[in-house]
Order: C-alpha cells, then sequence, then structure tokens
C-alpha cells in the first residue's frame, strides 16, 4: 500500500482520534502528520500483528499522549488561561465550532482522557475491548472497567448540559 493510499484511507480516521486526545484542530493535523511520516519512514518495521489501521492508530494515541505530556502543551495552557481563547474564523474553525456545540461531544470532550479514549475507541472507532487494551497497554478488565465508570461519567455529563439549558441548575 502507498503513503498515498494509507492518507486517503486513514487520514480522516486518524485527525478524528487526534483530536479527541489534544481537542485542537491544528495540533491532531500535526501529530496525524507526524505519524504518518514516520510509518512511511519506518513501513518495513510493520510486522502485520494487527491490522494497519489499528497500528496507526496506536501510533496516533501514543503521539497525542506524548503531545499531552509536553511541556509545549502546558505552556499553550498557560497562555489561554492568562490571555483567554480566541477562535480563528476559518472553514476548520467554523466546524469545530459546530462540532463542540453539540450536546454529545461537548459532554465527552469534558471527561478526563482514560474515559474519552475508551468511549471513542468503543463506541466510534469500533474497536473490542480486546483490541482497546492493546492499543493502550493495559489489560482488558481495566478497559471494561474504564468503560462501565465512562458510560456513567458521561450521562451525568449530558444530563448536567441538558439541565443547564433549559434553565435548571
Amino acid at each position: 500500500m502507498t503513503i498515498e493510499q494509507v492518507i486517503d484511507e486513514y487520514g480522516d480516521y486518524l485527525l478524528r482520534v487526534a483530536y479527541v486526545y489534544v481537542k485542537n484542530q491544528s495540533t491532531a493535523e500535526d501529530i496525524v502528520q507526524d505519524v504518518l511520516i514516520r510509518y512511511y519512514q519506518r513501513s518495513d518495521q510493520f510486522r502485520e500483528e494487527s491490522s494497519l489501521k489499528t497500528y496507526l492508530v496506536k501510533m496516533t494515541v501514543n503521539r497525542s499522549h506524548d503531545f499531552l505530556r509536553s511541556w509545549a502543551h502546558k505552556r499553550i495552557l498557560l497562555k489561554e488561561r492568562i490571555k483567554g481563547k480566541h477562535t480563528s474564523k476559518t472553514p476548520e474553525g467554523y466546524m469545530i465550532e459546530y462540532e463542540n456545540s453539540q450536546t454529545v461531544l461537548t459532554a465527552l470532550l469534558s471527561m478526563k482522557l482514560i474515559y474519552r479514549e475508551v468511549l471513542v475507541l468503543y463506541y466510534y472507532e469500533e474497536y473490542s475491548t480486546v483490541e482497546i487494551a492493546d492499543i493502550l497497554c493495559c489489560p482488558e478488565a481495566t478497559v471494561r472497567t474504564r468503560l462501565q465508570r465512562a458510560r456513567v461519567l458521561l450521562k451525568e455529563k449530558i444530563l448536567e448540559q441538558e439541565g443547564n439549558l433549559h434553565g435548571f441548575d
């Protein structure tokens, strides 16, 4: 499979995965670009022990985790707190604003990463708990526990948001 085929087939999917982690379109694009470049440079190291999609998702998740632990990310958060958030009015910016306005997505993004990632991988990406355990490098029982807790938290957040929308605090 050529790199163009990989980009066409998995690029948008990987971008959505990265965005769920970093909550920033341009950062997610940078992460996916880095993942695809690394895959291209080291495609001979892919041992086909799992599907290419799983391999690329695992690389994207790991790269997203690296970014969230980085000083660059912490510096961006500090700047946003000092200056306040501003949005660019690009077509992508409007799309992100629209997606963020949706109740489920807003609730999902407000959750802790360990819960957000299992929900996205299980429901949006349709991975099994065994595959998620492999991607996250943790026991399957941990994935099932996180998934159960995440469902409860998501329900609470959605009910809380709906109450706020209708003037019930």
